[in-house]
């Protein structure tokens, strides 16, 4: 009989990522520096987080919004959940911009920042630091003007995944504590969702005949991924349908049978929300509408067969192009202009 180890739910980096809100680089590089990386394997090959890993992981993203740098951070999560088989390697202090600290009256909001070898792509760093400055004042126009640079500077998919999400995290009940109010991310949440919504056109002749149907499942409230999946879509010259509240089951299915979408993506950010039955109940009859299942709330291994998960938001815009058309044009941030 296998161990209670040996049957542990697990999660793939970037599902992890997705979850604490930061890149799958930086979760590489909290591993490589502090040991606070993935302990379980699959078929030898591929590492993936256990429950332990990810408590971790939230422990020291906690440090982090109290104003712990990361090295300190990371020390305080392997002391309050020890690793207890494996040679830690010794925490070295890393680069001052590892993180981004927000200094404020009520205290100190630290943001999840990149730490890939490749450095800060564009300035995000500094752009997700103008954003949070300006979302504490409640200054709206600004929060709005600097988002709409960095749609212009990065693409809406590389701004959503390197600035957008991490802000909107770093400032989520889960994380701000007590510190920082709850207007302060409906503000956000406004702002990006105009700023989305601004840098998706109306396709005159888009490249594909029916649309892409996005939505979000039941009960799932969290759907501005896909405001961002529709404008890194339209970048590309591909046409969709957001519907902007989630629908009933009944519903959506009706919704995809009028719409007769060429492809339907099914967001879930929480796993508790994630029905798999949906599928099954939204392609009934004669619907051929690919189908697709997006979000980390998804797990990949209960999903029906007919069901192609999708990754982060820029590689799930290439794998939807590339289904749709049968072939992929160049990324959405490199075609603006």
């Amino acid at each position: 009989m296998g161990s209670d180890a040996d049957t542990e739910p697990t999660m793939p980096v970037a599902s992890v990522a997705r979850r604490l809100g930061v890149a799958p680089s930086t979760l590489r590089t909290w591993d490589r520096r502090y040991g606070l990386g993935p302990s379980r394997h699959t078929d030898g090959r591929h590492r993936r987080y256990g429950a332990s890993d990810i408590g971790r992981l939230e422990l020291m993203q906690r440090a982090l919004l109290r104003g712990a740098s990361t090295a300190e951070a990371a020390r305080y999560a392997l002391e309050q959940m020890p690793k207890s088989t494996q040679t830690l390697p010794v925490a070295e202090e890393p680069r001052p911009k590892a993180s981004v600290r927000i200094d404020t009256p009520a205290g100190a909001v630290v943001l999840p920042a990149e730490e890939s070898g490749d450095g800060d792509p564009l300035g995000a760093s500094r752009l997700a630091r103008r954003v949070s400055t300006a979302a504490l004042a409640m200054d709206g126009g600004a929060v709005q003007r600097l988002l709409a640079s960095g749609v212009a500077d990065l693409g809406a998919l590389t701004a959503w995944e390197v600035v957008f999400q991490p802000v909107l995290t770093a400032f989520s009940p889960r994380w701000r504590g007590g510190e920082v109010g709850a207007e302060v991310e409906k503000l956000l949440a406004e702002c990006v969702l105009a700023t989305l919504l601004r840098a998706t056109p109306v396709l005159d002749e888009p490249r594909n005949h029916r649309p892409v149907l996005l939505c979000g499942v039941p009960d799932e409230r969290d759907t501005l991924a896909l405001y961002a999946l529709a404008a890194g879509l339209a970048g590309r010259g591909i046409g969709t349908q957001v519907f902007s509240a989630p629908l009933q089951t009944e519903v959506l299915a009706i919704a995809v049978r009028r719409s007769e979408p060429s492809a339907t993506v099914l967001w879930a950010q929480r796993a508790a929300a994630a029905d798999p039955a949906l599928f099954s109940r939204v392609s009934r009859g004669r619907n051929r509408s690919r189908l697709f299942a997006c979000g980390p709330g998804w797990q990949h291994d209960v999903l029906p067969a007919k069901v192609e998960v999708l990754g982060d938001l820029p590689s799930a815009a290439d794998r939807i192009e590339y289904v749709l058309l049968g072939r992929a044009r160049r990324r959405e941030n490199a075609v603006r202009g």
